[in-house]
């Protein structure tokens, strides 16, 4: 670093007043942490700057995980790389009560300071595509605070890759222990600094364990989109110019421009569908100041191609852009010990017994129909080339092919029961819900009624608090209803059409009282529309039911 721009650092770190002196949660802001808060964590860097870090829980306890783990990323409604998808998100560090595990994400964008305070200033000039970054050494003061204090970008992939290299070695270097003080552990192993991964970063993006617990998490956007310009720097508020990081509110687990201000790097390829199809250059997450507002949301994800086509000179280069950065996390190794592996083994054993069937690695690997379905399928060919190769054994062959041809049929007949004992479930779910409604609606009559009685009488008091509490119980025991809904409809969703079909089919043949055959009708029609769509939207589905079920009689 330049002696006299290491001057200047040291005097603006220790000097100049922040601007977000007396920000409203009342705590004094840092250089480096310009909004701090309960559990950030705080790695050192070179020439004192600080990178901050949070921790965010996952659901479940073991290793491995339980149902609670599956989560839906994606967008529906969104761009034709958002498809919906069902993953298994995992924590890489044990919780700090013992109880769980987390996912340890940076709280803010990288900055151009922390780049510099660990490659030096010679470096940013070098590797740098913005030429405002070439006028850093000649400003001071303010100035210099609001550039530094700006999202590191405009620099390579293979530039990220070199940074995150070198501040590993900075904090592993063995003559100062006390640097890795504060990373997280995996058996008394600390982790390493790198990018996260993408369903990481839209796991945390989402609101996390919070969001899930409040029936949020498939939200479009993790905070009210009247409140747009409150979280996030878009094209309406920023018109493509970056801002200093932690300037807008923190979202509901405390990270900031999650949203917006740079679109961020992770740590996979970009794939049409997140994991499967073409890889091609690097998939960033966020949207930045040149996205417009009402195309921000949590699943907008993006390709940036790490080679570009330059057409005026003819040539390939490394791709710069002026809106995209990152954000790191702290990652660990799968297995860093021989204990640790042991216990790993130990759980695995009841994960696949109870578990593993059920998540979405298990539906495609051990699900025995699926699995039956791809073993029939590949075996098949097989034996037409060998009847056609050895005419002495296309006799057995035969009989060996009549013999698949009706496992093939009892697994049709598994697929068709397992359709209609799924919509059988989710209808019974149904059911109990329009019952509820069917009594909120009541009740919410009676509360009026109470309510003008009170007003001319307290003693009708009592009675108005009696029927809120109810129209709260039911109203929880409604949502309940709804959840349980929405899983049975997602999992018949997954099934063919052809299967949905047979499975209402089947269910209409019988005789149901008038209640249960309008609720078939609004199921078939909600599993049609997430086979279609992938997307289990509640909110319109709990206006169907309240439509459907307003002032309904079961005479």
């Amino acid at each position: 670093m330049h002696r006299r721009f290491r001057l200047l650092w040291m005097l603006l770190i220790m000097v100049l007043p922040a601007p977000w002196a007396g920000a409203d949660e009342g705590l004094t802001p840092t250089f480096f942490n310009p909004r701090p808060a309960p559990g950030d964590i705080v790695l050192p860097m070179p020439d004192n700057a600080e990178m901050v870090f949070r921790a965010v829980r996952v659901p479940g306890s073991g290793f491995w995980g339980d149902q609670d783990r599956i989560i839906q990323i994606g967008d529906a409604a969104g761009g034709i790389f958002e498809g919906l998808q069902r993953t298994q998100i995992s924590g890489s560090f044990p919780s700090a009560d013992g109880q769980g595990w987390d996912i340890i994400l940076a709280k803010y964008e990288l900055t151009r300071a922390q780049y510099v305070a660990v490659m030096g200033m010679e470096s940013l000039l070098a590797v740098s595509g913005d030429p405002e970054d070439q006028k850093l050494p000649t400003l001071q003061g303010r100035a210099l605070r609001d550039a530094l204090t700006l999202p590191l970008t405009f620099v390579s992939h293979q530039d990220i890759q070199a940074f995150v290299r070198r501040y590993n070695q900075w904090l592993f270097d063995p003559a100062h222990p006390e640097r890795v003080k504060a990373l997280p552990r995996v058996d008394g192993v600390p982790g390493f600094l790198r990018l996260p991964t993408e369903d990481e970063w839209e796991y945390v993006a989402r609101g996390g364990l919070p969001a899930l617990q409040a029936g949020t998490f498939n939200d479009r956007l993790p905070f009210a989109e009247r409140e747009i310009n409150e979280y996030a720097w878009h094209l309406g508020n920023a018109r493509h110019q970056l801002r200093s990081v932690g300037l807008r509110r923190a979202d509901a687990l405390g990270f900031h421009d999650l949203l917006g201000n740079a679109q961020e790097m992770t740590a996979g390829l970009f794939r049409p569908e997140v994991w499967q199809g073409k890889p091609g250059g690097i998939a960033v997450r966020g949207g930045s100041v040149s996205t417009p507002p009402a195309e921000l949301r949590s699943a907008l994800r993006a390709e940036l191609d790490a080679y570009a086509w330059n057409p005026d000179q003819g040539r390939m280069e490394e791709r710069r852009s002026f809106n995209t950065g990152v954000r790191l996390a702290i990652g660990a190794n799968v297995v860093v010990s021989t204990a640790q592996r042991q216990r790993i083994e130990q759980e695995y054993d009841q994960y696949r017994a109870e578990w593993r069937r059920t998540m979405p690695v298990g539906r495609t690997l051990d699900n025995l129909v699926a699995q039956a379905s791809v073993q029939l399928g590949t075996v098949e060919p097989i034996l037409a080339r060998l009847m056609q190769e050895n005419a002495a054994l296309r006799e057995p062959l035969t009989a060996v092919q009549a013999h698949m041809d009706r496992a093939r049929e009892r697994l049709d007949m598994a697929q068709r029961e397992s359709a209609r004992s799924l919509a059988q479930d989710a209808a019974r779910n149904g059911v109990n819900l329009s019952v509820y409604l069917s009594r909120l609606q009541r009740l919410e009559g009676s509360l009026e009624t109470a309510r003008r009685l009170a007003e001319l009488s307290t003693r009708y008091q009592e009675q108005v608090t009696a029927v809120e509490a109810s129209i709260r119980d039911l109203d929880e025991a409604a949502r309940a209803q709804l959840q349980g809904y929405r899983d049975k409809v997602s999992t018949l969703g997954d099934y063919e059409p052809a299967y949905i079909e047979q499975a209402f089919a089947a269910l209409a043949a019988r005789e149901t009282p008038r209640r249960e055959q309008v609720v078939l009708e609004l199921l078939k029609t909600h599993a049609e529309d997430f086979n279609e769509q992938r997307r289990a939207d509640l909110d319109l589905w709990l206006e169907d039911y309240r439509a459907r079920f307003r002032d309904f009689t079961d005479g």
